[in-house]
């Protein structure tokens, strides 16, 4: 058993946050890719509220920004795991960080074709 997970209540939901403070912090300052998400949604969920699209639309521009994101931190994750195992080269630590590339680039072409369609 983890000693990090005898914590319950409101103390457990505190350092959870925690947590996920210094998560986002850690990729803001140490993943060039993470910022220049956290650009795109500046620009393109303010953007999404002067569009004149239902609600519904602007939710579905807004999620696909959003899980960009998500998924950035997730490929970070894995990258960041696989150099601590360690940093030689091997093909299934290659395979590890190409997957994990090729989910940002699904989530990346999600949000290319879901503004294409609901604007055009």
């Amino acid at each position: 058993m983890s000693p990090f997970k005898g914590q319950t209540g409101l103390k457990r939901i505190l350092n959870a946050a925690g947590y996920s403070f210094d998560g986002l912090r850690a990729a803001f300052t140490g993943e060039a890719a993470f910022r220049q998400l956290v650009l795109l949604n500046v620009i393109l969920i303010p953007l999404s509220f002067l569009l004149h699209v239902s609600r519904v639309e602007r939710a579905l521009l807004i999620a696909v920004c959003l899980l960009a994101l998500i998924v950035e931190l997730l490929n970070s994750a894995v990258e960041a795991a696989i150099d601590r195992i360690s940093l030689d080269r091997h093909p299934l630590s290659k395979n590890a960080k190409d997957m994990g590339s090729a989910a940002q680039f699904v989530a990346l072409s999600m949000i290319t074709i879901v503004w294409a369609v609901i604007l055009f």
